[in-house]
């Protein structure tokens, strides 16, 4: 049968349309519950966004939304994700006290080094082998933690462990509240967003988080004295994933989730981490250069206040151990873990 220019041109359009077809361009909405200017979405989010687009050769856009900007609360990140609410975003785990236990084993006092890259790749190693059925209904892509956990307050920095005695200090997490309630303080969970204002209207005296957060919390201005433990682990710690929804990388064509996954796993873990780290250099200095009182407890200090963290810690593996988990080989492999990235 011959070949008419009709024929030709009616194939030609098939093969265009196929070719359109495979070239599909897909929009991602990222949330986040933060300033667009602290560590993590300058350091981390950002680029990560930009080697997706940039990978994809532009068939991936990706829409970064700061302080939630697409509506719900940062307690509720992790079900929008797994609802198509979004298409993903910035979880805190912690911020659902009981629904992700075996996470808590990361937030544990003095579990985590001073770096938020050594603890992530920690992290991210603990998630594959203990959580991902706990995180199974949303695709995961990086799973990391932050820098060292400081002691903001307003008045003069904590120098001994009396200081913390019915100080209204906020706690992210409940293995953090836990350890405040040992040092004598009142502490109060309470999510990042809600932070400046509860500091501005003498709801709390101050709270832990981390340096790199303080800039963006107006921290500077609200308190007067950050206080940090002496030694290479961190007072606490927080875990966070970076997820997106199951369905929504399931549609994507073999190529695209390729780039995706290049993008995934231990590399963009440490990645998200040292994010982290590059932002507690800039915050810190923030406090310095504005004149704020920066302090690091004694070694002997210290002791005490480890102490009381590794009370929180057996009590924590008791009360895990009671509601069917292994709590005392969730710690032990946390401190391998820990211990291996930080060789």
């Amino acid at each position: 049968m011959p070949i008419t220019l009709r024929s030709f041109a009616l194939a030609a359009t098939l093969a265009t349309t196929a070719s359109i077809a495979s070239a599909q361009e897909v929009t991602l909405r990222f949330q986040h519950f933060v300033s667009p200017k602290s560590a993590n979405p300058t350091y981390f989010m950002a680029p990560w966004a930009e080697a997706i687009e940039e990978q994809s050769g532009g068939r991936i856009k990706v829409e970064l939304y700061p302080t939630m900007a697409l509506g719900g609360k940062a307690q509720s990140q992790y079900d929008m994700i797994r609802d198509g609410v979004i298409d993903g975003g910035w979880v805190i785990p912690g911020y659902q006290p009981g629904r992700f236990p075996e996470a808590e084993a990361l937030e544990l006092p003095f579990m985590m080094p001073k770096s938020g890259e050594q603890s992530s790749i920690a992290a991210w190693n603990f998630t594959q082998k203990h959580l991902m059925d706990d995180f199974a209904d949303v695709h995961l892509i990086a799973a990391h933690m932050h820098g060292p956990g400081i002691v903001h307050k307003k008045g003069a920095a904590i120098g001994k462990l009396e200081d913390f005695d019915g100080l209204r200090l906020r706690g992210p997490s409940r293995p953090a509240t836990m350890l405040l309630e040992k040092l004598g303080a009142n502490p109060v969970g309470m999510p990042v967003p809600a932070f400046p204002e509860a500091l501005a209207k003498g709801v709390l005296d101050g709270g832990v988080i981390t340096w790199e957060m303080s800039p963006s919390l107006k921290l500077n201005e609200l308190t007067d004295s950050h206080t940090d433990v002496a030694g290479n682990k961190a007072l606490y710690n927080l875990f966070f994933i970076w997820a997106m929804n199951k369905d929504k990388y399931e549609s994507l064509p073999d190529d695209l989730k390729a780039v995706i996954d290049a993008n995934s796993g231990l590399m963009a873990s440490a990645w998200a981490g040292k994010a982290h780290d590059t932002g507690d250099a800039v915050g810190r200095q923030v406090m310095v250069d504005d004149g704020n009182e920066l302090a690091e407890l004694s070694m002997e200090e210290t002791a005490r206040i480890k102490a009381l963290g590794e009370e929180v810690v057996t009590d924590w593996t008791t009360d895990v151990t009671k509601r069917g988990l292994d709590g005392a080989t969730l710690v032990n492999d946390v401190r391998a873990m820990v211990q291996e990235s930080m060789q």
